[in-house]
């Protein structure tokens, strides 16, 4: 959290010897045992293995492979696994188990007419899902299901935690299941925070972050997996059944994302424009304005747009959501031409 890494950057910038300069030592430790018998406790295995589910995982040459496909074979679920091998070039691709990058994860599910298809990335802790039908189960979709799930299924009523750049989805499933709702800034520390307090059901982010209570606070995509494949077996239904049965009860809304590269002009006003307080923006009234982490614009109907510089690459990412797809596009596209007039 920012309050110890501050006092270690403050540490380093003074040049503090340690209190302990002796060298200490290191032990070799394997958590995978460990690791998978916990998941026992908080996974209904009994529910995946009864209910002749096949699944293929994609372990994207990374460090889940041998944990997801090995305990769901270890309760007698078929599991087609690709990618298991290490390859340091993770096969000339970035490691990411995005859309873009599933398609012999897609091309299984639907040839061999597979359960789900699961992914994990490079280290593990981002999941991507393909459903029964061939579509990519975006992030902020999982997210908002796997809450009413859990709500349902475990019968908790804690709150939920998402940070302000993922889904408003999660907020209305939380009005559905009387869960109280908390927004964080991007990072999941800030909902580690508050799985370590016990506050919270399930956390996550829709960059393919998600942890649940009871667990490390930190995000795991093999659990997330895990729970997708636990929904469909307890329910009895596909990933997107689930959705247009949760659509229906609590409405849809579209989210998507582009970046702005930070040129020279965009980055020379870039912190006075933020700074604006505009009253609309492309015709639509600003309800609201959240500066939790960027800034957020609040308008009717659900619909927002959140501007957040980037901090890893020279951009801001613009991220939007709407209960219309073509509104949504016109909302990404209004706040490009916002940021960059």
């Amino acid at each position: 959290m920012p309050e110890v890494t501050e006092q270690i950057e403050k540490a380093i910038e003074e040049n503090v010897e340690p209190q302990d300069a002796s060298g200490g030592s290191i032990t070799d430790h394997d958590p995978k045992d460990a690791y998978l018998d916990d998941l026992k406790s908080k996974i209904n295995f009994d529910a995946i293995g009864k209910s002749n589910a096949r699944h293929a995982y994609d372990a994207i040459y990374g460090t889940g492979r041998g944990y997801l496909d090995k305990i769901l074979r270890d309760h007698g679920v078929e599991v087609e696994t690709l990618h298991d091998w290490r390859d340091v070039t993770f096969g000339g691709k970035a490691p990411e188990p995005g859309e873009g990058h599933l398609d012999e994860l897609k091309q299984s599910v639907i040839e061999k007419k597979l359960t789900l298809g699961l992914a994990t990335d490079g280290d593990g802790d981002r999941f991507g899902i393909i459903d029964s039908n061939g579509e990519f189960i975006t992030p902020n979709q999982l997210i908002a299901l796997l809450t009413d799930y859990l709500a349902e299924s475990r019968g908790w009523s804690l709150g939920v935690a998402r940070s302000v750049a993922t889904t408003h989805m999660v907020d209305r499933v939380a009005k559905s299941r009387d869960l109280e709702l908390h927004e964080t800034p991007v990072g999941f520390k800030f909902i580690g925070r508050l799985i370590n307090e016990d506050k919270i059901i399930l956390g996550g982010e829709e960059s393919a972050g998600l942890s649940i209570r009871g667990h490390y606070p930190e995000k795991d995509g093999i659990i997330a997996c895990l729970l997708a494949a636990e929904a469909v077996a307890v329910r009895g239904k596909s990933l997107t059944e689930q959705l247009d049965e949760l659509y229906r009860r609590v409405g849809k809304l579209e989210s998507g994302r582009i970046g702005v590269k930070l040129t020279g002009d965009v980055a020379a006003k870039l912190k006075e424009k933020l700074a604006e307080q505009p009253t609309e923006i492309g015709g639509r009234k600003v309800e609201n304005i959240n500066r939790l982490d960027g800034v957020k614009f609040l308008f009717e109907n659900d619909a927002w747009m959140l501007m957040r510089p980037s901090g890893t690459e020279p951009m801001v990412r613009i991220y939007a959501e709407s209960e219309n797809r073509d509104e949504l596009a016109k909302l990404l596209d209004d706040g490009k031409q916002y940021l960059l007039g």
